[in-house]
């Protein structure tokens, strides 16, 4: 899941190098923390926070297909 987090926001942001990925397990609990650059916040999360349920989306496939639960926190 952090792979596929890491690469997603690396595509959107306009500064790449400054996108970091941090994963914690806590039992069957995946939490997973996104910093970006304070200019990219707002591509990550979009319009409405259209972008921000995407990625919410799609971690929950993978997590659904691990067994575990996730939750994604963007900073």
């Amino acid at each position: 899941m952090k792979a596929l987090i890491e690469y997603i926001a690396r595509s959107l942001a306009t500064k790449p190098e400054e996108v970091e990925v941090l994963e914690e397990h806590r039992g069957d609990r995946v939490l997973i923390h996104l910093h970006v650059a304070d200019e990219d916040k707002g591509r990550m999360i979009g319009r409405d926070g259209r972008c921000a349920n995407a990625i919410r989306s799609l971690i929950h496939v993978a997590a659904v297909r691990a067994g575990v639960r996730a939750s994604l926190d963007i900073d």
